[in-house]
C-alpha cells in the first residue's frame, strides 16, 4: 500500500499542489455561502484530503465541503439557532452514510445514465467558467464556491457577469490574462509539461501573481490589489493555542432534539447522491478507466463526515471541481488528494498571512482552465453523433444544471433519460407493419433474453396491431426473464383479444415458471412447422 502511494509521487505532488490551490478559495467561499465560520470550510477540506482519501479506494476523487449543500447548511443553521447544534446533525449524517455503505446502497450509482453524467461534467465546466468571469475581472461580490444560478448576493450567474464588466479592476484582469498565458504555455510546451512536473503551472501562476501585486503595491501603482475581498482570506491565528481554538465541538446536550436527526438524514441523503454522481463522473474522466467501489466510498464519506462534525467542519462530499482539477493536473493515485489535505493543514496553521496575499484573479485563471477542459466543444460533437436518445438528455442536463443547481439539474436530466428510454422502447422497430403482411403468412414474434416492463408498451402495441384471421407464434425459447406485466399482456391477448379477431395464437418455448396455458413446444406444431418448411414468408418480430 505504501509503495503504491509513493510510486507516482512525481505526478501526484504537482497535482496535489494544483488541487490545493483550487480547493483553498472554495473551502472559504462555501463556508461563507453556508453562513458558517470561515475555518469550518478549511476543516472540511483538510479532513476530505487526510481522512476520506485514505479510506476511499478512488484514485482520483477529492473530497471537501460541497457547494451543493450550502443552501441546506445555511437554512439548517438558521433553523437550529446554533452552529454547535448543526455539527451534531453532521455527525449523525456521517453515521448514516457509514451504514449505507455497509448495506451496499452505493449500487444506486449503477443506474445513473452516461448521458446525464457527461451532461453534469459539461455543466460544471460551464458553471466554473461563468462563475469565475467576475473574479477574473476583479469583481468579487459573490463568494467563491457559490455554484447555484440564483446567488446568495441576490444576483444570478448572468447578471453578475454584467456587473463585473461594468466594474473591471485592471490589475486583477491583467493578473488573470498573465495566469491564463502561463497555464496555456505549460499545457502546450512539451518541455514544461514533461520536464517541469514538480513545478506545476498553477503554482507558478500563484507565486508570480503574489510577486507582481507586491511590486505594484510597493511602487504605488494603480494596478495594485489592496482590497481584502479581492484576495484569499484565511483566518489568522496568533498562536497554536489560538489555532486549535478555531475548532468547534458539537453540542451533545441536543442529542434528543428531533431536528438533529431530520437535518442529519437530509444531509446524508443529499451528500451521498452528490458523492455517487461525482464518483461516476470521475471514473469516466480517469485515463486508466479504474472503477471505484461506491460502497467503500460511502463508508469513507461516513467516517469523514462524522469526524468533520466532531471537530467543527462542514458536511463533506466528493467534489467534481477538485476531482477534475486533479485529473487535469495529471494525478495518478489518492496521494494527490492526501497532499492537498496536508497542504491545507500546514498552510492554515503556519503561513495564513502568505496565503492571504494570493489574488483571487490568479485562482480564477486556474479554474477557467479547469472549466474549459470539462466543457470542450468536442464533447458536444461526440454526444450529437451518439443519437437523439443520448444528446437530448445530455443537453437538457447541461441547461438544467446551469440554470438551477447540481441536484435539481441532475434530477431533471434523469427524468428526461427515463422518458427517452420509455419512448425508445415504445417506438421500437418491433411494431408490426400491417401493409407488409400477406394473407396466409405465419407471424413469428421472438422474445429477447431479458423482457422487462420497459418492453411492455411495444409488445402491447405489436399485438394490438396484428391483422384479423392471421396466425401468430410467440416464441420465448431465448428468454431467461419475462416481466410479470408482459406475461399478463400476452396471456390476455391469447385468451381474450386473439379469439375476438379470429387470430390463431400459439405460445412456444416458455419456461415452466412463465408457462402460459396451452403453451406448446414448436416441434409439436406440425401445421406451423410444415408452413415454415414450405418457405411461407415470415414477418419476424424480435422482442
Amino acid at each position: 500500500m505504501k509503495n503504491k502511494l509513493f510510486a507516482n509521487l512525481k505526478n501526484d505532488l504537482p497535482s496535489g499542489i494544483v488541487v490545493f490551490l483550487v480547493a483553498l478559495p472554495l473551502c472559504l467561499g462555501i463556508a461563507l455561502a453556508s453562513g458558517a465560520p470561515f475555518f469550518s470550510g478549511m476543516i472540511a477540506g483538510i479532513i476530505g484530503g487526510l481522512v476520506i482519501a485514505i479510506f476511499s479506494n478512488s484514485p482520483l476523487s477529492v473530497s471537501g465541503p460541497a457547494a451543493g449543500l450550502a443552501a441546506i447548511v445555511y437554512a439548517s443553521i438558521q433553523e437550529m439557532g446554533a452552529f454547535e447544534t448543526f455539527l451534531l446533525a453532521v455527525v449523525f449524517a456521517g453515521i448514516v452514510q457509514f451504514v449505507l455503505g455497509l448495506v451496499k446502497a452505493g449500487a444506486i450509482a449503477n443506474y445513473f445514465p452516461s448521458s446525464v453524467i457527461k451532461g453534469m461534467l459539461t455543466a460544471i465546466g460551464i458553471i466554473i467558467i461563468l462563475k469565475q468571469i467576475p473574479h477574473a475581472f476583479g469583481y468579487d461580490a459573490d463568494a467563491e464556491g457559490d455554484m447555484d444560478f440564483l446567488q446568495t448576493d441576490g444576483e444570478n450567474t448572468f447578471s453578475e457577469i454584467v456587473n463585473a464588466i461594468s466594474k473591471i479592476d485592471f490589475g486583477a484582469t491583467l493578473i488573470t490574462v498573465i495566469s491564463l498565458f502561463i497555464l496555456v504555455l505549460w499545457e502546450k510546451n512539451k518541455f514544461l509539461r514533461t520536464k517541469m512536473k514538480l513545478l506545476p503551472g498553477g503554482l507558478v501562476v500563484v507565486i508570480l501573481s503574489i510577486l507582481l501585486n507586491e511590486v505594484w503595491k510597493s511602487s504605488g501603482s494603480s494596478l495594485a490589489i489592496t482590497n481584502e475581498e479581492h484576495l484569499v482570506n484565511v483566518p489568522v491565528a496568533g498562536s497554536m493555542q489560538e489555532f486549535f481554538g478555531l475548532f468547534t465541538l458539537p453540542d451533545f446536550s441536543q442529542v434528543f432534539n428531533p431536528q438533529v436527526y431530520i437535518i442529519g438524514l437530509t444531509i446524508a441523503a443529499v451528500a451521498s447522491i452528490e458523492t455517487l454522481l461525482c464518483i461516476e463522473a470521475v471514473d469516466k474522466l480517469d485515463p486508466e478507466r479504474r472503477r471505484t467501489s461506491t460502497n467503500k466510498e460511502l463508508i469513507a464519506q461516513g467516517i469523514g463526515n462524522t469526524l468533520s462534525g466532531l471537530v467543527g467542519g462542514l458536511p463533506i462530499t466528493s467534489v467534481i471541481v477538485r476531482s477534475s482539477a486533479n485529473v487535469n493536473a495529471g494525478g495518478k493515485t489518492k496521494m494527490s488528494a492526501i497532499i492537498h489535505g496536508f497542504l491545507l493543514l500546514v498552510c492554515a496553521a503556519f503561513i495564513p498571512v502568505l496565503l492571504n496575499k494570493i489574488p483571487l484573479a490568479a485562482l480564477a485563471g486556474i479554474l477557467l482552465m479547469v472549466g474549459y477542459k470539462l466543457a470542450k466543444p468536442s464533447l458536444f460533437k461526440q454526444m450529437f453523433k451518439a443519437g437523439k436518445y443520448q444528446w437530448v438528455p445530455f443537453v437538457i442536463t447541461v441547461v438544467a444544471i446551469v440554470m438551477t443547481d447540481l441536484l435539481v439539474g441532475v434530477g431533471i436530466g434523469l427524468g428526461v433519460s427515463v422518458l427517452a428510454l420509455l419512448y425508445g422502447n415504445y417506438k421500437n422497430s418491433y411494431f408490426f407493419h400491417k401493409e407488409k403482411y400477406q394473407v396466409g403468412e405465419v407471424i413469428h414474434i421472438h422474445l429477447s433474453e431479458e423482457v422487462s416492463f420497459l418492453n411492455k408498451a411495444s409488445i402491447k402495441l405489436t399485438l394490438d396491431h396484428l391483422p384479423e384471421n392471421s396466425k401468430v407464434v410467440i416464441d420465448a425459447s431465448a428468454s431467461q426473464y419475462i416481466d410479470y406485466d408482459v406475461l399478463e399482456e400476452i396471456k390476455e391477448f391469447k385468451e381474450v383479444k386473439a379469439p375476438l379477431k379470429n387470430i390463431e395464437c400459439v405460445t412456444v418455448g416458455f419456461k415452466e415458471k412463465y408457462k402460459i396455458e396451452n403453451s406448446e413446444n414448436v416441434s409439436s406444431l406440425p401445421d406451423v412447422k410444415s408452413e415454415i418448411r414450405k418457405k411461407i414468408t415470415t414477418e419476424a418480430i424480435q422482442l
